[in-house]
């Protein structure tokens, strides 16, 4: 599919990235990587090629390149720990017993240190490099309900490559894939189980809901794990732009999975990033078959105007979740405006 941060092929369907994972970072016989002490600088020794035979490379050996390059341009000393080049963020990212050797094109940076410079050297030089980005002082995305529509909230930077990766999560019904815009969306890394998940699950079971609402999408994952497990109408929704794109792109991407029809998009991604954060709802996407999906641009607290008569079941994972005024009044407008079952995963 077209990837609308770097314009190639990027994103894969769900089934055709399920089908990779179980060899994706296992390493051929003969792989070989030294693992370094990510508290202390990498050795001064060569750092491994990648493998003749399969072409991946231990991760240790990876990041310990990484290092060395952002000491090259300076934004490093080379006196910090190996960690403090960054977090490596692997494509796509699931549950793993052992430390990944890497394929080409499978590691997306976060780091607070690495400026333009070294950035274009680590994708230019490191073949398993696919992005850098700059981490901000806070999580990219909407941090309050109340965010002004005209000002843009604070977030990360793309400073070389392309930073959409996708995140594989479990569900009791088969596994869903989540792709994202690293720079524009907070890190929500898989592990063996995923307690939101769990939580609507046992939601679900409680319910039997015939129509959902993730009020709060982000990447789209709850909305995709209710269709997943089977409910009939599932509408998603986030006021930031590229939450409700990328939840309108997974559903797409995981159509096969979800017994759902072609994925109409209504926005394109330049449309809502024209418009960062809404206020009435926008209709993204519509998808019908055996479920039936929208996906929509706004606030939560208007969505009411477009969501059909009977409510079963909400999610709403709000961002001020320790602010229990602000909790007590958004749930409680929803109740009265909307109605049904409500829990906050």
């Amino acid at each position: 599919m077209h990837c609308p941060v770097c314009g190639h092929d990027c994103v894969t369907d769900a089934r055709s990235l399920f089908a990779e994972l179980p060899g994706r970072f296992a390493p051929c016989p003969d792989c070989m990587g030294l693992v370094y002490d990510k508290r202390s600088p990498p050795p001064d020794i060569d750092t491994a090629e990648p493998c003749p035979s399969c072409g991946k490379r231990f991760i240790d050996e990876v990041f310990a390149q990484i290092y060395r390059v952002m000491a090259a341009e300076g934004d490093l000393a080379g006196t910090e720990p190996l960690a403090a080049a960054g977090t490596p963020l692997v494509h796509p990212g699931f549950a793993m017993r052992s430390a990944p050797y890497l394929p080409p094109d499978s590691l997306v940076l976060l780091s607070r240190s690495a400026g333009k410079r070294a950035a274009a050297r680590l994708v230019a030089e490191i073949p398993e490099v696919r992005g850098v980005v700059r981490t901000g002082a806070a999580a990219p995305g909407i941090s309050d309900t109340d965010t002004d529509t005209d000002a843009e909230p604070a977030g990360h930077t793309l400073l070389a490559g392309c930073d959409v990766r996708a995140d594989v999560f479990p569900t009791r019904a088969g596994p869903v894939a989540v792709y994202k815009e690293q720079s524009a969306l907070h890190v929500e890394f898989p592990r063996g189980r995923d307690e939101k998940i769990l939580s609507l699950e046992r939601e679900i079971d409680r319910y039997r809901p015939r129509t959902f609402v993730d009020a709060c999408s982000g990447a789209g994952t709850l909305g995709l794990a209710a269709a997943r497990a089977g409910v009939p109408h599932v509408i998603a929704n986030d006021a930031w732009y590229a939450a409700a794109f990328w939840t309108a792109c997974n559903f797409r991407v995981n159509q096969d999975v979800l017994g759902i029809g072609e994925v109409a998009m209504h926005r394109s991604y330049d449309d809502l990033r024209r418009r960062p954060v809404a206020r009435d709802p926008v209709l993204i996407a519509t998808a019908a078959g055996t479920r039936e999906i929208e996906v929509y641009q706004g606030d939560l607290r208007l969505l009411s105007a477009v969501l059909p008569p009977r409510i079963d079941l909400a999610a709403l994972d709000l961002f001020e979740k320790n602010d229990v005024g602000k909790v007590e009044e958004i749930t409680g407008a929803w109740r009265a405006r909307v109605g049904g079952a409500i829990f906050i995963p």
